[in-house]
């Protein structure tokens, strides 16, 4: 039985190689199927993972067993508690090895924290909860900090937009940032007037808003998403990587103000998906999903 275990790291740089590293992974004898059956612990074996008994074992179960594996190597019930009487590397290596699991999910953050953690009972999934949390509070604290103004609802004013994102007229193709939800959905206005350069040539007589400019307009309040969400903003550019599912529903024309909400699917190692759709008069008139990268801005 694993019984109650406790532990404490003080130190990473101090404790972390020898005293917690060398800590295995482990499960419990009756978790053995379940474990394989969803498709886990393909690269599990005996040299590698603590198996602790938690119930009796019959000699078909080993058997069954190493057909599972597809091993000829003994496996035998141990006298200690553990198949293979496998001698445990420290009197608590499973709550060693929680440490690790706890360390490697919060390296998710992408950030270093100073912080003192107690977990109790912890897992990957509680982890990537705590984890979450965590983004979603500091990213709020970016977005305050970058608050142009009190108000009940985060709002940004063209000011506000532009210390944020580094496009400039003619390529600025959003007005306002009218709500945001950090990190999860971002609220745009554009007002299309007839002065819009592009008029000019499409088309004469009878002025559209070029559909590439209202992804573009959709992917710069994305891209104010993505950036009001990260350290040092104004360091940063988002380019472009690629478009899916784009629709054009109807025309955008001088006089209309189209309204853009924009969602962060997903975003990891710079690389980010966003979705987004245009409305003008409650009316959708595009839609389009959206791949992009995070980069450094040169100096």
């Amino acid at each position: 039985s694993l019984g109650t275990q406790y532990t404490a790291m003080y130190s990473l740089e101090d404790d972390f190689v020898e005293q917690f590293s060398p800590s295995r992974t482990f499960c419990l004898f009756s978790e053995i199927i379940s474990l394989i059956n969803k498709g886990l612990i393909k690269g599990g074996s005996l040299d590698n993972a603590i198996v602790f008994l938690d119930k009796k074992i019959e000699k078909k179960e080993i058997n069954n067993l190493k057909k599972l594996f597809n091993t000829e190597d003994e496996i035998h019930i141990g006298k200690n508690g553990i198949l293979n009487n496998t001698k445990l590397r420290f009197v608590n290596e499973p709550v060693r090895h929680k440490v690790l699991d706890l360390i490697g999910d919060i390296a998710l953050l992408g950030i270093p924290i100073r912080g003192h953690i107690i977990a109790a009972r912890s897992g990957h999934a509680a982890n990537v909860e705590l984890v979450k949390k965590i983004k979603k509070t500091y990213a709020k604290k970016l977005i305050l900090r970058n608050k142009q103004r009190e108000s009940s609802e985060i709002k940004f004013d063209i000011e506000g937009l532009m210390k944020i994102i580094p496009h400039r007229y003619p390529c600025l193709l959003i007005d306002r940032i009218t709500g945001l939800d950090p990190g999860k959905v971002v609220h745009a206005i554009k007002n299309v007037s007839i002065n819009e350069p592009f008029f000019q040539g499409h088309f004469p007589g009878q002025p559209v808003m070029p559909g590439v400019l209202i992804l573009e307009a959709m992917a710069q309040a994305g891209g104010f998403l993505v950036l009001n969400s990260i350290k040092n903003p104004e360091e940063k550019l988002m380019y472009f990587t690629g478009i899916n599912q784009s629709r054009f529903k109807k025309p955008v024309t001088p006089g209309d103000q189209v309204i853009f909400e924009v969602k962060l699917g997903k975003f990891k190692m710079g690389t980010c998906i966003i979705h987004g759709i245009a409305m003008v008069d409650g009316e959708q008139v595009a839609e389009g999903e959206i791949l992009a990268s995070v980069v450094d801005r040169r100096s």
